[in-house]
C-alpha cells in the first residue's frame, strides 16, 4: 500500500495536546501515521495493530529501522480480536489517543486483489465495530480521531454518539479552492466541549501547495 494524502494529513492534524501516554494505531498500514506520532512526541508509547500478513511485516520492519523503535511495536490481528484480549486482560481504556485511517470502500470498486480489497473496504472493519473497540479502549480523557469520506460523517457521529463519544473537532478536506469536500477529519472524546470546526484545502492547482497544507505536513516530507 502506497502512502497516500489521507494518513499523513489524519497523522499531522490529530492533537496531542492533551500529552497522551499511549496510542493505538487501528489498521496501521505501513506504519506511517505511528511514525508521523513518534516524530512529534519523542516520549509517547506507541502501539499499532494490522491484520494484513505483508503490511505487518513492512510496518514491523519500518518500526525497527526508525529512530523510535524502542517505543514503537505492531500487534499481527485483527481489531476485535485484539481489543478481546485486551479486555480480558483488564486492560479496558488504556489508551490517551486513538488513530484510524480506516477502510471505507464500497463493492463497486472492489478489485481481484483479495489482500488490497481487505485493507480498503469497510466489510473488512465495519464502523460500528470500529467505535466499539476504540469505547472500550479509549481513556477517559483520550481523543479517538479518523478520517473518513465526508458523505459517512453524519451516520458515523451518530454511530459514536451512541457509545458516547463527542465530536470535539472537525476538519473538511479540500483538494482545491473550487472542489467539493470529499474527506474530513474528526476528533472524538468522552468529554464535552464546544465543538472547534475547520477546513484545510490541500493545492491551489496541480503541485502547488497552499500556505496551510505545507504548514501542517512539511515535517514529514524530504522535499516540500
Amino acid at each position: 500500500m502506497k502512502i497516500g494524502t489521507d494518513g499523513v494529513l489524519l497523522g499531522a492534524w490529530a492533537s496531542l495536546d492533551h500529552l497522551p501516554n499511549a496510542i493505538l494505531d487501528i489498521g496501521a498500514g505501513t506504519g506511517v501515521i505511528s511514525l508521523q506520532l513518534a516524530q512529534r512526541d519523542r516520549h509517547v508509547q506507541i502501539e499499532a495493530v494490522e491484520i494484513d500478513d505483508d503490511a505487518f511485516e513492512q510496518c514491523t520492519e519500518n518500526f525497527e529501522q526508525s529512530p523510535w523503535a524502542d517505543r514503537l511495536f505492531c500487534y499481527h490481528a485483527s481489531l476485535q480480536e485484539f481489543a478481546q484480549e485486551m479486555i480480558e486482560e483488564g486492560e479496558q481504556h488504556s489508551y490517551d489517543l486513538i488513530i484510524s485511517n480506516p477502510p471505507f470502500y464500497t463493492d463497486e470498486y472492489k478489485t481481484q486483489d483479495d489482500k488490497r480489497d481487505l485493507a480498503r473496504f469497510s466489510d473488512a472493519l465495519p464502523f460500528e465495530h470500529l467505535i466499539l473497540c476504540a469505547a472500550h479502549l479509549l481513556s477517559e480523557k483520550g481523543r479517538f480521531c479518523v478520517i473518513l469520506p465526508k458523505k459517512e460523517e453524519i451516520s458515523f457521529v451518530a454511530l459514536a454518539a451512541k457509545q458516547h463519544l463527542n465530536l470535539l473537532r472537525k476538519c473538511d478536506v479540500r483538494g482545491t479552492p473550487a472542489s467539493e469536500i470529499k474527506r474530513v477529519l474528526l476528533e472524538f472524546s468522552f468529554l464535552k466541549t464546544e465543538q472547534i470546526s475547520e477546513e484545510i484545502v490541500i493545492e491551489n492547482s496541480r503541485h502547488d501547495y497552499t500556505e496551510d497544507y505545507t504548514a501542517l505536513v512539511k515535517d514529514f516530507y524530504l522535499k516540500m
